[in-house]
């Protein structure tokens, strides 16, 4: 198979699952913004309708699944919360005449009623629980998808593996919260548009110091979204498909806060024991519970003002989170109806029906069970939140409960919070803006594309890159496929090979299908290296040395179904593959990591989690440099052909045998005790460890007992490792800044980050360990071309080729700053150009 093949076999063509249906076929009920609604998901077969409050995405549902059921005669199978399958009863039979869904609790309900009972309901419990197979039915449509995210992730990936092979799917919610962005991406997901890790790898960039705080890539902002909306729906009013608005008018809305005083009189300590001079509930998830819960009597007694200040038919659901709170509310109101989570599900459905229908006035319940699905606004226009949290689209969700098309009255919104949670307050209304802007940033997107896919033209993959060479005195930067490029490239013509090759399918570094990156797994990636290593080794000169750069991958138990996760062995399988294309494995040297900071990064290695059971937890994952060598021409004395030499004027012979030994001393003119480590800041801890480390006797007990002691002062940060041990063995290095890559200076320029830079540290120690001044040296997957940039930088010359077009760019301009450095004569050169 030629190379050409190769990336066209990566082409993932998606197959047409859609349905070609004609608007006349559709139910003449249907408003004409839900017509083209339907029409697009049918002819889709696998979308998403993010429709408004109001706009009807139960009459959709219900069209969607008839047509769906009558084309292949199959049953489909709609999955809602508990509470509104009334709704759906009712649209199909009031609004639409056609045969209503039946709730069904099990498969075999399911199946024994398929011939005649085409569309079926039921809840996500019953799928979570394996009550229900989806595989059974010919379509699925999710009823308030946002429901899922109150199950949490492992819930999440349950439904991915259950409807993976539903050939019609459709997610539904009013609110997909463009403001998180995992959500969205997870939808995309379980429509199978996209894998998840392909989509975070390529839209967004990654916070290392904060597991899942994504943030997307400068410049992609807009390309992401038309991506979004080619799969979903972002509908906010009939207007943004051209249809009049005309009875979808909002309500006027008018929001109340009710702040209220906290007793002050004890606010409470610092960790030092300084006493605090105000509470303040937004300093941790602590604080906060605890101002919920001894302001319970306050809270509800405004709430029961409030209420008894209203006209005594005005109905109101009060939104509360705690179990206190909803025993305070049934004692202070005694009209008021509640449900909980440990009611009967029937006899819970039954009392949110006699709400939404207006046989009770008063009704208190939680965002987790009644903010998603609820239509209450038929006798409902006012609502009370109890308290206030960070929750942003559960609040969000909730109002819409009762604000929303088709609400003839005016909305009344009463907040009631304490004084300490002001800035609770203040997030959440900024959270309100951001969320109004970006929903209307998606609605301006359909009104220019409408609900083709024009949009998509420019976000297509290509295969093959427009080759660009910029040559400078020192360095060669060539844009294009290193594949491509490596063919042309002469026999023994490089002296060195440094580079960080992709980490398999870990990061995707460009749009295109010859980017490493872009393989579903690690043997497609190491299929792909198959065009690439032999020509590594070819233009490698004899006994010269390759350094790769690598990590391995961490692979999470939810993906793996192993319960915990697991190491996926990267390193060791590079090795294997060097190693069967001719290359010499002789040793690599360990790059050390801070597991507190990896931790942070992927919640793997909890210190809670270690203490219930130990047996599953592992360590931390570090980087690794493995050297590899082109054997030379004569084997006998293995020198290479061109050798790496050091002057023993310049390399004296008490610096070899230092170097050489395992044990590298620190270049501290004194031992460091534990003494003056315990007494030095905290910011000081981590170098001073190491030195300590490096130079007593290893003792695992004092390591122990200084890290108490510090847990004890309050000194040891959970964000990062202060008391790692210090290496005394040149294999592993434990000193790598890791802040010293060229994305700082990118940051500094307000450029895009590169996804996983390498150490110029790194860079730094392989090339002077590994080369001759003057030597070339090649980086095959330049990136923003650190190599090459540190080659030129220290007398040698570099070479990189990049695929990413913006990263050449970049690092063509870091390259010519480091020549233009390397070139700035000095005053001895003026001088000694006049003297001759």
């Amino acid at each position: 198979m030629t190379y050409a093949q190769f990336l066209e076999r990566k082409i993932d063509v998606a197959p047409l699952v859609g349905l070609d249906v004609q608007p006349d076929q559709l139910s003449s009920a249907l408003k004409p913004h839900q017509r083209d609604s339907v029409l697009w998901a049918l002819r889709g077969g696998r979308r998403a309708l993010f429709a408004a409050f109001g706009l009807g995405k139960t009459v959709m549902q219900l069209e969607w699944a008839r047509i769906v059921a009558e084309r292949t005669g199959g049953q489909v199978i709609i999955v809602a919360p508990l509470n509104v399958r009334r709704e759906f009863y009712d649209d199909a039979t009031h609004i639409l005449h056609q045969q209503p869904p039946v709730y069904v609790k099990t498969q075999a309900e399911a199946d024994a009623i398929k011939a005649r009972v085409p569309v079926v309901i039921t809840n996500y419990e019953r799928v979570r629980d394996g009550d229900i197979d989806p595989r059974r039915f010919a379509g699925v449509t999710l009823d308030e998808a946002a429901t899922l995210r109150s199950f949490g992730s492992k819930t999440y990936q349950v439904f991915l593996d259950k409807f993976k092979s539903v050939r019609y799917k459709l997610v539904n919610t009013a609110t997909p919260s463009p403001n998180r962005y995992k959500e969205l991406i997870h939808y995309a997901g379980f429509l199978e548009i996209m894998d998840t890790g392909q989509a975070l790898t390529r839209w967004f960039k990654r916070d290392s110091t904060k597991a899942n705080n994504l943030t997307l890539y400068p410049g992609r902002e807009r390309g992401f979204w038309i991506w979004c909306a080619s799969w979903g729906l972002f509908l906010q009013k009939p207007s943004d498909l051209g249809y009049s608005d005309e009875g979808y008018s909002l309500p006027p809305l008018e929001v109340r806060y009710h702040r209220l005083q906290t007793d002050l009189a004890d606010a409470g300590s610092e960790p030092n024991g300084q006493m605090k001079l105000m509470r303040d509930a937004a300093f941790g998830l602590r604080d906060a519970a605890r101002e919920k819960r001894e302001s319970i009597a306050a809270r509800v007694a405004e709430a029961k003002r409030i209420i008894d200040e209203a006209p005594a038919d005005e109905h109101f659901v009060i939104w509360h989170d705690l179990e206190a709170e909803r025993h305070a509310l049934t004692a202070a109101l005694p009209e008021c109806v509640d449900i909980h989570g440990t009611m009967d599900l029937e006899e819970r459905e039954r009392r949110v029906e006699a709400f939404a229908y207006g046989e009770t006035r008063l009704f208190a319940t939680k965002k987790s069970l009644s903010g998603s699905g609820c239509n209450f606004q038929r006798y409902c226009h006012r609502a009370i939140f109890l308290g206030i949290d960070y929750e942003f689209n559960d609040f969000i969700q909730a109002i819409h409960r009762i604000y929303r098309f088709l609400q003839t009255r005016p909305v009344v919104i009463d907040i009631i919070y304490m004084d300490s949670e002001e800035e609770i307050l203040r997030v959440l209304k900024q959270k309100w803006k951001q969320y109004e802007e970006l929903t209307e940033t998606m609605a301006g997107i359909i009104r220019e594309y409408g609900l083709g896919t024009a949009a998509m033209e420019s976000l297509k993959r290509t295969i093959g890159v427009e080759r660009v060479e910029v040559t400078g005195e020192h360095y060669r930067a060539i844009n294009n496929d290193c594949v491509e490029e490596l063919k042309n490239w002469p026999d023994n013509s490089v002296d060195m090979i440094l580079t960080s090759i992709p980490f398999g399918n870990h990061y995707e570094y460009s749009p295109s299908y010859n980017d490493f990156g872009h393989n579903p797994d690690d043997d497609a990636f190491f299929q792909q290296m198959e065009y690439l290593t032999p020509n590594l080794l070819r233009v490698l000169r004899p006994g010269r040395v390759a350094a790769i750069h690598v990590k391995d991958r961490i692979l999470f138990g939810n993906a793996t179904g192993l319960g915990m996760p697991s190491v996926e062995p990267f390193h060791a399988d590079t090795i294997a593959h060097f190693r069967k294309h001719g290359f010499v494995f002789f040793g690599m040297v360990t790059i050390v990591t801070d597991v507190v900071r990896e931790n942070n990064q992927t919640y793997r290695l909890g210190w809670t989690e270690q203490c219930k059971d130990g047996s599953k937890m592992g360590v931390g994952c570090e980087e690794y440099l493995l050297l590899f060598r082109k054997l030379p021409t004569d084997t006998s004395k293995a020198y290479a052909d061109v050798p790496v030499k050091k002057s023993k004027d310049a390399y004296t012979r008490a610096q070899w045998q230092i170097d050489a030994h395992g044990f590298w001393r620190s270049s501290g003119d004194r031992l460091v005790t534990k003494a003056e480590l315990q007494a030095a800041p905290v910011s000081k801890l981590q170098d001073l460890y190491r030195r300590y480390s490096r130079q007593n006797v290893y003792s695992y007990e004092d390591h122990v007992a200084l890290a108490k002691q510090l847990d004890a002062d309050g000194r040891l940060p959970a964000t990062f490792m202060v008391c790692a041990p210090g290496s005394w063995t040149d294999s592993v290095w434990d000193d790598i800044n890791r802040m010293r890559t060229l994305n700082t200076s990118q940051r500094l320029k307000k450029r895009e980050l590169h996804i996983c830079p390498l150490q110029l540290d790194v860079v730094e120690r392989a090339i002077t360990r590994w080369s001759n001044p003057g030597d070339l040296i090649l980086d095959p997957f330049g990136g923003l071309m650190t190599v090459p940039y540190m080659a030129v930088k220290m007398d040698r010359r570099g070479a990189g080729i990049e695929l990413n077009s913006d990263y050449f760019r970049d690092g063509l301009g870091y390259l010519q700053e480091a020549e233009d450095a390397r070139d700035v004569p000095t005053l001895f050169d003026l001088v000694e150009g006049v003297a001759t």
